[in-house]
């Protein structure tokens, strides 16, 4: 065949699968407008549907409240703050534990946990505990 018609024989598919999709049915998920779903009438219109609880957003510091974090965590360990942000980014995840109501046991090993590494070899209990003590009282109380 020659190209003009192989062009031909395609526009005519086209327009015949076209005026074909004018006379189907509508689909059997539609429904009529105007009338409500069933679930809908047995849901009670006065009661809002409850919504999903977001996960609370990791509290960060401000410009003030990071200064403090930081002198806080220098007086227990220097070697806490030789990152800053790595520091900071530490302390943000135990305010994150805080919040979501772990017990302190768990923050406070946790923290330990979070803050061991690089130039911190090891902490003890005690330390661990100041620093948590350092972000809460440094902007997550």
């Amino acid at each position: 065949m020659e190209r003009k018609t192989w062009i031909i024989v395609g526009a005519a598919v086209l327009a015949f699968g076209g005026v074909l999709s004018l006379f189907e049915d509508e689909p059997a998920t539609a429904k009529p407008e105007g009338k409500p779903s069933a679930t809908a009438a047995a849901k009670p219109a006065d009661k809002p549907s409850p919504e999903p609880s977001k996960p609370a957003a990791i509290p960060s510091p401000d410009a003030v409240q990071t200064e403090a974090l930081i002198a806080a965590l220098r007086a227990v360990e220097p070697g806490l703050v030789a990152k800053e942000d790595k520091a900071v980014d530490r302390a943000r995840n135990v305010c994150q534990e805080i919040k979501s109501g772990k017990d302190a046991a768990t923050v406070q090993t946790n923290a330990k946990a979070r803050f061991v590494g690089g130039t911190v070899p090891s902490l003890t209990d005690d330390q661990a505990a100041r620093i948590v003590t350092a972000v809460k009282s440094s902007f997550c109380g």
